[in-house]
């Protein structure tokens, strides 16, 4: 009976969408949004839920630690199964439309890694994805293979020290992949259509050990009047032509006293011309944070630096943009509201202290603040009027790492059993 009640609850929610009364909510076609900033302002969204209490629930067949994306009423969501990589389709009532295996695994080293670690990316008309494995693939939205090759058969296997996390991004003619790591690194644009190679250009610095290996997801970005991508990595932020990959600015200086062992991890987040950088390692009481000016052309490193901290930042968890402020989930759970121009702390607060991490990216939706715990902990913390309130904490019963998804006033959770989805609706 609570089955079939949840399933209509759900048909509702799923009726409100296609009715358009959540239209102005925006799709989630790859892992940070339609902004790349990790928000969204529209919509109203549940505060109080559980692993017992959700609006529907689904058994995934594998460990995987992508964020499922949304187009068109439909979840896509990359996942092991059966021992294979594969791509999963559900629809707003969290059944399987159908999954698309490919090559074999190659499953995490981290217990917070798998081998599905890089979250999938659409343009409405493809689903794009890529694995540890080494298997870079198209899947048009009925499931069919489009295309599909192997970058580790050949570009050789990654070096990095942990699972890879980059996940693909699209421009208008490509999709876009990067790899950092100690050896040959580079960032390269595929034909959406065909997966022939359109450009592939070297990014190649001398670091200390370990700070060349990047885990970070690039951004697409309108610089200079034209298409652009900006990739963190390697103690350098630089742009590239989307047309050609060519280098049109480039800023370093991140590490001037040499420190080993500082991968970049969390994606830098943009607002207006600015661009925030978490570096060091926050987890080891030594974190970094800079403001980055993306004006000019060229190497700007002397003339971009515009503020930088050194008591305040995040390692793994990527900053949230939101109306203009930035927001950090730190690794322990402490939170910080900042002014993007000048660094400054607007506002601080604390998710309850514990022994484990935050890995997940948070989410802000509507004025909250959602951040899971690796422990399957999820928070919920009101941002509004400017003043940080704890709201809930929530145990989904199994770790998150995934990081959250709004859908029409619900919230998507990938758990490392299941995927769930979240409403107000389903309150007790």
């Amino acid at each position: 009976m609570r089955h079939r009640m949840l399933m209509a609850t759900a048909g509702l929610v799923l009726f409100t969408v296609q009715m358009g009364l959540a239209a102005d909510v925006p799709e989630w076609r790859s892992w940070r949004g339609p902004l790349g900033n990790g928000s969204v302002e529209q919509g109203t969204y549940p505060v109080k839920f559980d692993a017992e209490h959700f609006l529907w629930r689904t058994k995934l067949p594998g460990k995987g630690c992508s964020t499922p994306i949304l187009h068109d009423g439909m979840i896509y969501l990359t996942s092991p199964a059966d021992g294979n990589d594969a791509l999963l389709c559900y629809d707003f009532n969290g059944v399987e439309k159908w999954r698309t295996p490919f090559g074999k695994e190659n499953a995490g080293k981290h217990r917070n890694g798998s081998g599905s670690n890089a979250s999938p990316a659409t343009d409405g008309n493809g689903v794009f994805v890529f694995f540890k494995s080494g298997t870079f693939a198209a899947v048009d939205l009925d499931g069919k293979v489009r295309w599909k090759t192997d970058l580790v058969e050949r570009y050789g296997k990654d070096t990095l020290f942990w699972d890879h996390g980059t996940s693909p991004v699209l421009t208008e003619k490509h999709v876009i992949m990067a790899r950092m790591h100690q050896g040959e690194s580079w960032l390269a644009a595929f034909s959406k259509e065909t997966g022939e190679l359109a450009w592939k250009v070297a990014r190649n610095y001398s670091t200390p050990v370990e700070c060349d290996h990047g885990y970070t997801t690039p951004l697409i970005i309108q610089h200079n009047g034209k298409e652009s991508i900006l990739v963190w990595g390697a103690e350098h932020l630089t742009i590239h032509n989307a047309s050609d990959g060519l280098v049109t600015w480039s800023c370093g200086n991140f590490n001037p006293e040499a420190n080993k062992l500082w991968p970049a991890i969390a994606t830098p987040v943009i607002v207006g011309d600015m661009a925030v950088i978490a570096y060091g390692r926050n987890d080891r009481g030594i974190p970094r944070l800079y403001g980055i000016r993306l004006t000019g052309s060229g190497d700007v490193t002397q003339t971009s630096h515009v503020w930088r901290r050194d008591d305040v930042g995040t390692f793994v968890p990527t900053p949230v943009a939101y109306k203009g402020r930035v927001y950090l989930v730190r690794d322990r759970g402490e939170v910080a509201c900042l002014d993007p121009a000048t660094g400054k702390t607007i506002w601080e607060g604390a998710f309850p202290k514990h022994r484990t991490n935050y890995y997940a990216s948070p989410l802000i939706a509507g004025d909250k603040l959602y951040a899971p715990r690796e422990d399957g902990m999820v928070f919920v913390a009101s941002i509004a009027n400017g003043k940080f309130e704890v709201l809930s904490e929530n145990d989904m019963g199994e770790s998150v790492i995934g990081s959250p998804v709004p859908a029409a006033n619900c919230i998507l959770f990938r758990g490392e059993q299941h995927l769930f989805c979240v409403s107000d609706a389903a309150k007790k």
